[in-house]
């Protein structure tokens, strides 16, 4: 079946070929189709984007469009609908439908909704905000950073014939199966993507045997398949079951979130997501489809286990350990504007809430909190104690109220009982919006720190806010109740099993916004917010999935230890580089140059 790629959009191809020039040998790389280039006074060798003599031939296209069923796509932006034409690199077509444009724009702020699209990124910064919805059709509609090229994958010999074709012409590759990311690793200026969401094979399996020697409850998840459809059926089962999942349900479980660790709800009792990984079925940067796991691999299975998203393969189904389900409770509390207007009061508020974190962790409770969004603006929701009742949780949260009573600030609470975890996520967590624009950092705080000098902390908490930046936070602790034994089977962090409190910090900025504004945006991140928190908790790490990847020290802010090793292992399975997300292990030498766009690698 011959897909749209080559009716209307087909003649842009055709009319875009170039002629082929001499092949460009690059030292320690097998692949001879190199762009060179410069800038700063060093030299680059760039991978091949449109208009460079590499680019693939219509004809080529063609010929994967045919290997991948018809499935391979020139990418429009979600927002083109809205606008006359779309500009894009391969020429200029008509694009304007009213009704699509009313579509888009309800949708907009929907994560769902970008979920299901072919290339969109929930969060808008790193596509460079070009083609918003409008109501000016006569508005100028470029690709800005989003994908050349999607391939949507229906099959894993399509996935295969994505990365070969990629590996073949030196294209720059995306590995998307959400966009659920706020570092913009699901798009990039004239990449190539394979889209995965349509793996969406989930299969329970009561008594699974692994090979680490796990015997027990368990679920097999394609790459596409989000935490609130897995959750769903494993409630279902009959006990209930549970899987470790993030906070915000839309999450892809099986991809981006258990390479980079995957936090949540439950990583009081059992650490990471990527510490219930018990086995990985991907395609390496070769083409081909392997098992991997602590037998079959065991190098590569301990790098996909948090060892950074989408740089060592492409993961087309994973198997998690299974939990019982269990009674759960939940308290809110409020502490805004309409209680005080007085700075002083609030911040002392702040400083009472943010003391409990150690004793919190300590009793298992996870806690859910945002600060600043809006002004002198605590927002917790919810305290949560799973296995608890009522009465229980209210009994470890109740010294809390009275140290607040005794401050005489008043607060909105709210207290529910709930007969499982699910009805309690379904119910106390707040649904998350798409489409919004902003630089994303973030820090995590340690024990030792907290402990020794909690009163340095809140003062970090003051400067982020004054920065006009906000944070999110998640008290947990990743090395409470997981064995200490178990620590060394995933790659994350080892100061990991040490932190209290795990915090996101925002920088609202549009991606439309003038170099210079990125540039300040940017710095004021890494030195202003994240540097007051990393100066408050020198003990902390981040993680990296939610975090600035521009920070001084990457490597050891989200690795530590491990990330020697990191390297040798992305060396051993991806030589060439292929799978590229920024500040991952092996990508010291990699820039986006030219405003962020050409990936290259530094001579």
């Amino acid at each position: 079946m011959r897909s749209a790629l080559f009716s209307v959009l087909g003649a842009l191809l055709l009319a875009h070929d170039v002629t082929a020039q001499q092949s460009v040998v690059v030292p320690g790389f097998k692949n001879t189709k190199w762009v060179l280039k410069s800038e700063g006074g060093s030299n680059y060798a760039c991978k091949c984007h449109p208009g460079d003599w590499c680019w693939p031939t219509s004809a080529q296209w063609q010929q994967l469009n045919a290997s991948v069923g018809g499935n391979l796509h020139i990418n429009i932006p979600p927002g083109a609908p809205c606008y006359n034409t779309f500009e894009g690199p391969l020429g200029t077509i008509n694009t304007y439908d009213a009704a699509k444009c009313a579509e888009v724009t309800a949708n907009w702020n929907s994560e769902q909704f970008q979920v299901e699209l072919p290339t969109a990124g929930l969060w808008t910064y790193f596509t460079n905000d070009t083609c918003r919805p409008t109501t000016n059709p006569s508005d100028t509609c470029t690709l800005g950073y989003y994908p050349v090229m999607v391939i949507m994958a229906k099959t894993i010999d399509h996935i295969k014939a994505g990365v070969n074709f990629a590996r073949t012409h030196n294209l720059r590759l995306i590995i998307r199966n959400t966009g659920h990311d706020f570092l913009g690793r699901s798009v990039g200026w004239g990449s190539l993507v394979i889209n995965t969401h349509s793996f969406q094979n989930i299969k329970f399996h009561n008594k699974y045997t692994a090979s680490c020697g796990y015997k027990g409850p368990a679920v097999t998840l394609g790459a596409g398949v989000q935490a609130f459809k897995v959750l769903e059926q494993a409630h279902a089962l009959n006990p209930p079951k549970l899987m470790l999942t993030g906070e915000c349900a839309t999450v892809g479980v099986a991809g981006g979130l258990v390479q980079g660790g995957g936090h949540g709800p439950l990583t009081n009792f059992y650490g990471f997501l990527a510490d219930t990984a018990l086995e990985f079925k991907v395609i390496t940067a070769d083409g081909y489809l392997r098992t991997v796991n602590e037998r079959a691999h065991p190098d590569l299975f301990w790098a996909l286990r948090g060892g950074g998203p989408g740089a060592f393969a492409v993961i087309v189904e994973a198997t998690f350990k299974l939990f019982d389900d269990k009674p759960s409770a939940g308290i809110t509390l409020d502490i805004n504007s309409a209680h005080t207007t007085n700075e002083t009061l609030f911040w002392e508020a702040v400083r009472i809430f943010h003391s409990y974190s150690t004793h919190f962790v300590d009793n298992n409770i996870y806690v859910y909190y945002e600060l600043g969004a809006g002004g002198l603006n605590l927002h917790v929701r919810p305290i949560v104690g799973i296995g608890k009742t009522l009465a229980e949780l209210q009994a470890i949260v109740q010294p809390l109220f009275d140290d607040l009573n005794a401050l005489g600030i008043t607060y909105d609470t709210e207290s529910h009982s709930f007969n499982t975890f699910y009805e309690l996520y379904n119910n106390m967590f707040e649904t998350e919006v798409a489409g919004n624009s902003a630089l994303t950092g973030g820090w995590t705080l340690a024990r030792e720190d907290v402990v020794a000098n909690h009163t340095a902390v809140i003062e970090a908490f003051k400067k982020v806010v004054a920065a006009g930046s906000f944070m999110v936070g998640h008290m947990w602790s990743a090395g409470q109740n997981l064995p200490r034994s178990e620590w060394h089977k995933s790659a994350i962090n080892p100061r990991f099993r040490h932190v209290v409190d795990k915090l996101i910090t925002i920088v609202p900025i549009g991606g439309n916004a003038p170099l210079a504004d990125k540039e300040e945006a940017q710095h004021r991140l890494t030195y202003v917010v994240d540097g007051a928190l990393r100066e408050a908790s020198p003990n902390g790490c981040a993680y990296i999935n939610e975090a600035d990847p521009f920070q001084p020290n990457w490597q050891q802010a989200f690795w530590g230890t491990n990330y020697p090793r990191l390297q040798q292992i992305k060396k051993k399975y991806d030589p060439e580089g292929l799978f590229y997300t920024v500040s991952t292990p092996g990508t010291e030498r990699w820039s986006q140059i030219e405003t962020g766009t050409r990936l290259c690698y530094k001579l």
